[in-house]
Parts: C-alpha cells; sequence; structure tokens
C-alpha cells in the first residue's frame, strides 16, 4: 500500500519518524545535484510538490481502508501522512539556507526535527482535527505539523542567515 510509503510504516521503532524521512533525503540529493532554491527552486519545488500531491491522495484514498485493515484510526503503519506533512516544511526553503552545505544540512535536520516535534505534540488545531474519519483524518494532523515545522524553519533560517 502506498499509505505504509513502501514498508516504511512497518519499521520500529516510531514508524513516523521512518515515514517523514523520504522528503528530507530527496530534498539533500536535489540540494546536493544543485537544484535548489538557489539555482533552480522551480524542479526543487516541483519534486517536493510532487511527493507531498502522491502521499497526499494515497491517505485519502486509501485511509478508511487502512484504518479498517489495521483495526484502529490512524494507524501507525499509515505513514503517508508524515511523508506529505514534512514535504511543507521543506519546500519553500530560504535561498541562503542552502546555498552551502553546512547550512543546507542544519536546515534539512532543523525541518526534520520541527516536523516530528509538532506531529507528536499537536497544537492546536491539529490534534481535533484528527477525528475527522477516514484518510482525512490521518491527513491533515500532519499537514499542520508541516505548516508549523515550516514556520519554525523559515523564522530560524531567516534569522542565521540574512
Amino acid at each position: 500500500m502506498w499509505i505504509t510509503v513502501f514498508g516504511l510504516g512497518s519499521m520500529r521503532p516510531a514508524s513516523g519518524t521512518w515515514g517523514s524521512l523520504p522528503p528530507v533525503i530527496v530534498a539533500a540529493a536535489l540540494i546536493a545535484l544543485g537544484q535548489n532554491e538557489s539555482h533552480n527552486p522551480l524542479l526543487y519545488r516541483s519534486v517536493l510538490a510532487a511527493i507531498f500531491l502522491v502521499f497526499c491522495i494515497a491517505c485519502i484514498a486509501q485511509g478508511q481502508r487502512a484504518e479498517a485493515y489495521f483495526g484502529r484510526k490512524d494507524p501507525s503503519n499509515a505513514v503517508a501522512d508524515e511523508t506529505a506533512g514534512q514535504c511543507l516544511s521543506l519546500v519553500f526553503l530560504p535561498a541562503a539556507a542552502t546555498n552551502t552545505w553546512p547550512h543546507a544540512a542544519f536546515t534539512l535536520l532543523l525541518a526534520f526535527v520541527s516536523f516530528r516535534i509538532m506531529d507528536i505534540i499537536k497544537p492546536w488545531p491539529a490534534r481535533g482535527l484528527q477525528r475527522i474519519p477516514g484518510g482525512w483524518g490521518i491527513l491533515i494532523d500532519d499537514l499542520f505539523a508541516g505548516l508549523y515545522a515550516a514556520g519554525v524553519v523559515q523564522v530560524f533560517s531567516r534569522v542565521m542567515w540574512p
């Protein structure tokens, strides 16, 4: 199932952490290849947007079936929501945050850690939105976590590397 992100949802411990890694790895690869906010923002953003859309659709299309199969609301094996949410923290990085490898590595780590923290603590309104039935309920709290993490990354990056 796409909703398990090719089996990452079965990895333990912390399946959500495993599900958050693919966008970070893709972003790092794009940056390493020079396809970043400074040199080719359209390609960088398009690839992350495509990953975002694919895994949002996976959540919406397969969420209800995953809940029935795994026997619980927002099952830990369903990590497509983490993959989609993590994309939001990475898609619009400031150019200065990816100009050098130390900046890029720190920014990617900050995006990853910020997203995981926001996904775990689920600040308002994320926790309440998780009650929405089916795939939307699986997905929407992680989209909010991604937006919150994006805010952290934007503020920190612009302060550190104006």
